[in-house]
């Protein structure tokens, strides 16, 4: 029976990667990491001391690693030799990254392996499959490339456009049949032999890889066609992924269980690093008895189909907020709202320190709130403002809560009365302050109806209809028709406010108390 070595590079969230290697070994499969170089060290000290006594994993030696360069290769072949000195009965080595996660069993996985003794790696002609869609194409291998492209453009053009003026175009290893495809794939152990006894002997070979651009692309799509014959290999990755119009690859959320699952393929990429739901029942799958699978192997043209007509990925042709634009009966939403922003976020801050409850801050208001990875509907605020209560509803799922917590300005009265259409249990507690004239006049200048240069005479006329305004849209709130709204002050008895936060939030007299006296509340 199959047994595989994970290829494991990775870059960031050091959590991830040791959830990722315990999972894997777990059912007894191997694991060598390479974790790049430009890393913290500190992160890196931490995978090595949680994964000390995890069998079965090994560590290469890090390279620093950027994106389009030789580095990535490099240190694919590092973490390649750990493996196959390391696991001398992994029967296949398998290269994955941080954010895949496999979207099969692990018993499905080695009979897919089991059923045929062939190599799975994308490897199609260079020159003429038309895989590359964007950018440089024969340049890649004809000249010498010794800059990124994405960090050093300039250089790298301009070191481009002197080779391309002087001739300098260079020859491509004669013997050698160029080819392209994913850089993810599972390789059988007789070929990773091969290729290692390869670069041992080829330094030629090495040295032109060494300096062509994107070469994770090009070196063991090459390589493995070289040197294996053509029966043995099936030309395609194991790793099901999907890329954006812009060349990115396309990234998969919570609500993509069934649709991964559906899919032809053994591993995923790339899975949001906040789709937590999704990453646990992936998880579980891996190690289940689960050996059958339907397969529909219409991801690609799903893919391509979908992100002309909504957010990226989804599944279904009707977006859930039209089918259904409930956050949920047993979710509880509180709307905290107050003009003086800094005092709604300080409270807002202090309930989730007291109480647990996920804050999102004026997050309609401003780009910068805290919002999770949402697949593009968080990017702007008018997204956010196009379906809010889905919106809202997204963040619910994806962080795993039934409490959040989002402020608003009295302003958004609209915004507050939707809200109030969801069969969720929704609150709104309204924080009333003092307006003296130093803040009217600061807030005067936020909102562009006066500058440092206004004459006093003329704020004199616009201070109180300010905070007549001011007073107007608190006044909105206070009198609509909602239930559960309740209302804190800064002129009011603590012990009042104690008794309304203990009523809003449904918590303990103690947690109240708290509540009322976060540090510096009310203070400008």
């Amino acid at each position: 029976m199959a047994k595989i070595a994970f290829i494991l590079l990775c870059h960031q969230n050091p959590k991830a990667v040791i959830a990722q290697a315990e999972r894997l070994t777990k059912t007894g499969d191997y694991v060598a990491i390479h974790y790049d170089a430009r890393a913290a060290r500190e992160d890196y000290a931490a995978i090595k001391s949680s994964l000390t006594s995890t069998p079965n994993v090994v560590f290469s030696k890090r390279i620093k690693c950027g994106w389009g360069e030789w580095s990535l290769v490099r240190a694919s072949l590092n973490a390649l030799t750990a493996a196959e000195t390391a696991f001398p009965d992994a029967t296949h080595f398998y290269l994955i990254s941080g954010d895949c996660m496999p979207i099969k069993s692990n018993n499905y996985a080695r009979a897919f392996l089991d059923e045929k003794p062939v190599d799975y790696i994308e490897s199609v002609n260079f020159f003429t499959s038309g895989w590359i869609k964007t950018g440089i194409k024969e340049d890649r291998l004809f000249y010498r490339h010794y800059f990124n492209e994405r960090k050093q453009k300039s250089w790298f053009y301009r070191t481009l456009n002197f080779q391309r003026r002087f001739g300098l175009k260079r020859d491509i290893p004669s013997d050698l049949d160029i080819m392209i495809g994913s850089q993810w794939w599972c390789l059988r152990r007789s070929t990773v032999e091969k290729i290692l006894e390869f670069i041992k002997t080829r330094k030629d070979v090495m040295r032109f890889f060494s300096t062509t651009w994107i070469p994770d692309e090009i070196f063991f799509q090459t390589i493995v066609r070289h040197l294996i014959p053509r029966d043995q290999i099936e030309s395609r990755t194991p790793t099901f992924l999907s890329f954006t119009d812009y060349g990115f690859p396309a990234t998969f959320h919570n609500d993509h269980y069934k649709f991964l699952l559906s899919q032809n393929f053994l591993f995923a990429r790339k899975i949001s690093p906040h789709a937590l739901s999704l990453k646990s029942r992936l998880g579980a799958l891996w190690a289940s008895q689960i050996d059958d699978f339907p397969s529909s192997g219409d991801g690609h043209r799903v893919f391509t189909f979908l992100t002309q007509r909504g957010r990226v990925g989804r599944r279904f042709a009707q977006r859930f907020w039209e089918r259904n634009s409930s956050m949920g009966r047993k979710r509880s939403l509180y709307i905290i709202v107050c003009k003086k922003w800094h005092v709604a976020k300080r409270l807002a801050q202090q309930a989730e320190t007291t109480l647990g409850i996920k804050t999102l801050d004026y997050v309609f208001d401003e780009l910068g709130s805290k919002s999770p990875d949402l697949g593009g509907i968080e990017a702007n605020l008018s997204k956010r403002h196009g379906h809010r209560r889905a919106f809202i509803r997204m963040i619910f799922d994806t962080e795993n809560t039934d409490r959040l917590i989002f402020c608003a300005d009295p302003g958004s009265y609209n915004l507050i009365s939707e809200f109030y259409g969801d069969n969720a249990r929704i609150g709104t507690l309204l924080i009333d302050c003092d307006f003296d004239d130093s803040y009217l006049e600061g807030h005067a200048q936020r909102i562009s109806l006066a500058t440092d240069e206004t004459p006093k005479e003329a704020l004199v006329h616009l201070l109180p209809t300010l905070r007549y305004d001011i007073q107007f849209e608190a006044d909105q709130v206070r009198d609509a028709e909602h239930d559960a709204i309740y209302e804190i002050g800064e002129t009011r008895p603590h012990i009042e406010n104690i008794t309304v936060l203990e009523q809003f939030f449904n918590c303990t007299r103690t947690e109240a108390e708290i509540l009322a006296n976060t540090p510096y509340l009310f203070e400008d």
